[in-house]
């Protein structure tokens, strides 16, 4: 963390109750980086309201809305939300920005502390209980995923490799080489089936309809033990994980590499 960043998430870090010693601490939670959009106010690690849709919808003209009438459900004013989470990727580039849009601009309007976490790492929460390796997945198109490899220790997930974008075969390979029963995680890994039971067999487990949905009272959670742990929170410079470039970029780079060779 930079000097910069670390005076300004000092400076709202300080505002909330949390940090002066008291233990009412509402969290607004917010996911738009797939087709699921997910809103949660958690009061400590109580979830008092949880809003999530799988649909095929523009998340820009949903989000504020939808946080709007949960906090109004709620009786809760924006004013009495002392910390925000936000997923920070990989998934949809615009569903990435618009939920990094509105939670840096809510809670640097507000001084309050920002939390961050891999929409991966939130969909893994789903598979918590399980005994073996939980592998959250999401198409990266073109044959390739967005994946990670997770296990329980204690009371927290730890990665056993992490986030990354890769071919699905060569994935697979890697996953199969850790001879692990392994739980796969995510309404996207109905498309990559076939190649996994051909590639894992009875290795490969599959997650229920409900545990394929980011919650984002998970992401909630999540945020509030980093607050419990002193975790600092994201700075001025907070900037989406989207683990590979747009396709204007790698078009654009390819264009400058044939560019210089020519």
């Amino acid at each position: 963390m930079t000097p910069v960043r670390l005076k300004f998430a000092l400076h709202i870090y300080e505002r909330s109750s949390y940090a002066r010693g008291g233990f009412d601490m509402k969290i607004l939670a917010m996911d738009t980086t797939t087709l699921v959009m997910g809103v949660a106010v958690l009061e400590n690690e109580k979830v008092l309201g949880e809003v999530t849709t799988n649909l095929l919808k523009n998340h820009s003209v949903r989000l504020m809305p939808t946080i709007d009438r949960l906090l109004q459900d709620l009786d809760i004013p924006l004013s009495e939300i002392e910390a925000i989470a936000v997923t920070n990727g990989p998934g949809s580039y615009t569903g990435i920005r618009i939920g990094v849009t509105t939670a840096k601009t809510i809670a640097w309007a507000r001084k309050i502390p920002l939390y961050s976490e891999s929409s991966l790492t939130v969909l893994a929460m789903n598979g918590y209980r399980f005994e073996g390796l939980i592998v959250p997945l999401f198409d990266a198109k073109r044959q390739r995923a967005y994946s990670g490899v997770y296990r329980r220790k204690g009371e927290q997930l730890i990665e056993v490799i992490q986030p990354q974008v890769a071919s699905l075969d060569g994935w697979l390979d890697q996953i199969k080489a850790l001879a692990e029963p392994v739980l796969f995680l995510g309404d996207d890994v109905a498309r990559f089936h076939e190649p996994i039971i051909l590639k894992l067999s009875e290795q490969a487990i599959f997650g229920n309809p409900a545990e394929n949905i980011p919650r984002p009272s998970q992401l909630g959670w999540i945020a509030y033990q980093k607050l419990k742990r002193g975790e600092q929170p994201e700075g001025q410079m907070f900037a989406p994980d989207y683990l590979q470039m747009t396709e204007a970029e790698a078009k654009w780079l390819q264009k400058q590499r044939n560019g210089e060779r020519a």
